[in-house]
């Protein structure tokens, strides 16, 4: 096992610079998801650790030691892809044993790695079937097998999981889980699946366009959004926003003329009398009574999903459309009103142009 770190890495393809200046420290036995959608870079930060694109400016170090000019096969990292990238014409054992025969591990070490790894991974019984008789699940625990035997510093995960349905997802990432719990080999994951990164990270590197927005536990990340982007990206259905002007005394928020929300404790004069980005989570809003400290809503769609219910719709004079998720089935017609409270500590605020978190 090792630690990873990122000092201040960049990347430029030509002209064209892709990663700015991103620095983290990955723990020894940490298992960090990079998250951002198609685009933003996080696989060719992976890729930049693995070896497989040259660095423009930075360092990277595994166990203490700069690898910049490391070739991949020198830097003892292991490599799960998106599409599996097995052999066809070897079996599972072969599949699974060819990186360390290449390596000239004696015959002994190699069969007693690889029956290791099948037990740990289920594969026992198809040691001898080749890819094509395996199923999507199966195949990426032969990806994962062919990296355990290797008894790696660090793993590097490339959207593993994107290829499979919903419900192989939620079973291999259980696996992933507990497979990461009984090695403790430091993992570097990428994904643009949300649920993906908050249910398997000890933290999150949360990327857009090249840049880092916050770096934090998924807990940390959730409740307490960076940027206006994080709060955006994170959280199913997404956080509402309203563009609203703060109180001349900073004790509360204005949604319309005759709308206000309270908000604790009071705001740094600097952000009061002040257009700002409101954010709201669905599932932070509360049925009320109508008065103070309320907002109202006009029921425009209303989507039944069981144990809740989404309902859609506006509120205020510009007609700003957002979302709430109420925890039971409630029955409501399009054109209805509801009337809703949010509790302070809820309230999310954002500056209007650099998109950061403001702290009441």
């Amino acid at each position: 096992m090792a630690d990873v770190s990122l000092r201040d890495i960049y990347k430029s393809f030509g002209q064209n610079e892709v990663i700015y200046g991103i620095s983290c420290d990955i723990h020894d036995g940490e298992f960090i998801v990079i998250l951002g959608p198609s685009g933003c870079g996080k696989s060719t930060v992976l890729r930049m650790i693995a070896g497989l694109e040259v660095i423009t400016k930075g360092d990277i170090a595994i166990d203490g030691k700069v690898v910049n000019q490391l070739e991949p096969a020198d830097r003892d990292i292991a490599m799960v892809f998106q599409n599996y990238a097995l052999y066809p014409h070897m079996t599972v054992f072969k599949n699974m044993a060819y990186g360390l025969k290449i390596r000239r591990m004696p015959k002994a070490e190699i069969e007693k790695r690889v029956q290791r790894a099948a037990e740990m991974l289920e594969l026992t019984e198809f040691l001898d079937r080749k890819p094509r008789q395996l199923s999507g699940g199966q195949r990426q625990r032969v990806a994962m097998g062919r990296c355990i035997v290797r008894e790696p510093k660090v793993f590097l995960f490339d959207e593993p999981l994107s290829n499979l349905d919903a419900k192989l997802r939620v079973q291999m990432r259980q696996e992933l889980r507990n497979l990461h719990e009984t090695l403790g080999i430091t993992s570097v994951y990428v994904t643009h699946d949300q649920v993906e990164a908050m249910t398997l990270g000890d933290r999150l590197i949360v990327m857009d366009n090249g840049y880092v927005e916050q770096i934090g536990s998924p807990l940390d990340v959730y409740e307490k959004p960076a940027t206006h982007f994080v709060a955006g990206f994170i959280g199913t259905p997404a956080m509402n926003f309203f563009e609203i002007r703060t109180s001349r005394d900073g004790q509360s928020v204005e949604l319309s003329g005759t709308e206000s929300l309270p908000i604790q404790p009071r705001l740094d004069p600097s952000f009061r009398d002040k257009t700002v980005v409101l954010g709201i989570r669905p599932e932070h809003f509360n049925l009320a009574e109508e008065g103070s400290g309320t907002m109202h809503m006009r029921v425009e769609h209303v989507e039944t999903l069981g144990a809740d219910t989404l309902v859609h719709g506006k509120s205020g004079e510009n007609n700003t459309f957002f979302t709430l998720r109420l925890p039971d089935i409630h029955r409501y017609q399009k054109g209805s009103s509801l009337f809703l409270s949010v509790s302070p500590e809820k309230l999310h605020l954002f500056d209007k142009e650099s998109g950061k978190r403001i702290e009441a």
